[in-house]
């Protein structure tokens, strides 16, 4: 089945070295193209990491990335979080609220399925005590997302 809707990525001059760094970290990684210049160069590139399609293209130095835009990552246990909190983070940067920015300045959120759980929560509190929580945190710690007897 083809994806109607599939995220296209421009990279400024790094886009091979950014699928090899996706596919270390996912374990379910497809690379279905990688189209070189003559030089050897990854220009343009198709792969699916975890069943998302992913367009990319090298597009030169006037392309950055924005935190208008991230990926979001549904974990379902913290040894997840953990994990993808220091992989994708490793060379980029952490921020508030599970978001980590990536060596190639691509946003990503790392967040427990526990903690959107909590936020439909139709007790209010409950919902409330979970957000206040999460608004405290870096990286989120599914243990301290819960009220405390």
């Amino acid at each position: 089945m083809i994806q109607k809707i599939v995220p296209f990525l421009m990279y400024r001059d790094r886009l091979g070295e950014a699928v090899a760094f996706y596919a270390s970290i996912f374990g379910n990684t497809i690379i279905k193209r990688l189209d070189k210049d003559a030089e050897g160069n990854v220009f343009s590139a198709v792969f699916t990491l975890e069943g998302q399609d992913f367009y990319a293209f090298n597009g030169g130095s006037h392309f950055h990335f924005s935190e208008g835009f991230s990926l979001f990552i549904s974990c379902t246990t913290q040894e997840d979080v953990d994990r993808l909190w220091e992989q994708l983070s490793e060379g980029g940067e952490k921020s508030m609220c599970g978001w980590v920015k990536d060596k190639f300045g691509l946003s990503w959120q790392i967040i427990p399925t526990q903690l959107m759980e909590l936020f439909a929560n139709p007790d209010p509190e409950v919902a409330s005590y979970a957000r206040n929580a999460m608004l405290g945190m870096r990286k989120i710690i599914i243990a301290d997302l819960t009220r405390k007897p």
